[in-house]
C-alpha cells in the first residue's frame, strides 16, 4: 500500500490489470458483508471515522500522515463520498479499496450518495474513470458501489451512516439490516 500511495504521488497510473483485480476482489468481499456492519472496538482502542474525501488525494494522504496509516491497531471507517469533485478520485478509491482488502476487519467503508451513477455522471468520476481507464471500468465501479454497506454500528451504541436517519420514526436496526443495498439509491 505504501508503494501504491507513492506511485500515485508521482502521478503514475496503476496498470488496468491490477485496477480490475482490486475491483473484482473488493466486490467479492463486499458482497459477503451485511448492509449494517457491527464493529466492536475495545474500550482503550483508537478508532477513526472520516467523512467525505471527494477525490482529494493529497488530503487523504495528509489524514494518514497526521493520524497514522491504517493497521490492525489503527482502524478506520470512511463514511462515503470517496469520489467526485476532486481530480484524483480514481487514486483515492483504489487506495481505500486496497486498504479494505488488506485489512478487512480493521478498515471499513460505507456508501455515500456519491457512490451512485447519477452523481458520478454529474460530478466527474465517470469521466475521470473513462479518461484514465475505460467505460467498462466505470460500469464495474457502479457494481462495486452497490455492494458497499450502508452503515456501521460501533459497539452497539453509535450508528454511522452517510445520509442520516430515515424520515419515519419507527425504523429499527433490523429494518436497516433487511434493506437490499444492491441497487441505485431510490428517489424517496
Amino acid at each position: 500500500m505504501k508503494e501504491l500511495m507513492e506511485y500515485y504521488k508521482a502521478q503514475k497510473k496503476l496498470h488496468r490489470r491490477y485496477a480490475y483485480k482490486i475491483l473484482l476482489d473488493v466486490k467479492e468481499h463486499l458482497m459477503k458483508q451485511p448492509t449494517l456492519v457491527d464493529v466492536a472496538i475495545p474500550d482503550d482502542a483508537k478508532f477513526t471515522v472520516c467523512g467525505d474525501i471527494h477525490g482529494q488525494y493529497y488530503d487523504l494522504m495528509n489524514i494518514f500522515e497526521l493520524n497514522g496509516l491504517p493497521s490492525t491497531t489503527n482502524p478506520y471507517l470512511f463514511n462515503g463520498d470517496f469520489v467526485d469533485r476532486g481530480s484524483f478520485s480514481v487514486e483515492c478509491i483504489f487506495v481505500l479499496f486496497g486498504y479494505k482488502l488488506l485489512l478487512p476487519n480493521h478498515f471499513f467503508m460505507s456508501r455515500g450518495n456519491h457512490e451512485s451513477v447519477t452523481m458520478n455522471q454529474m460530478y466527474g468520476f465517470e469521466g475521470e474513470v473513462k479518461a484514465k481507464y475505460t467505460a467498462q471500468m466505470a460500469e464495474l465501479f457502479t457494481e462495486v458501489y452497490n455492494w458497499l454497506p450502508l452503515c456501521h454500528c460501533l459497539n452497539s451504541r453509535v450508528l454511522v451512516m452517510h445520509g442520516g436517519l430515515f424520515s419515519s420514526d419507527n425504523v429499527t436496526l433490523d429494518d436497516i439490516k433487511a434493506t437490499d443495498r444492491n441497487r441505485q439509491p431510490p428517489e424517496e
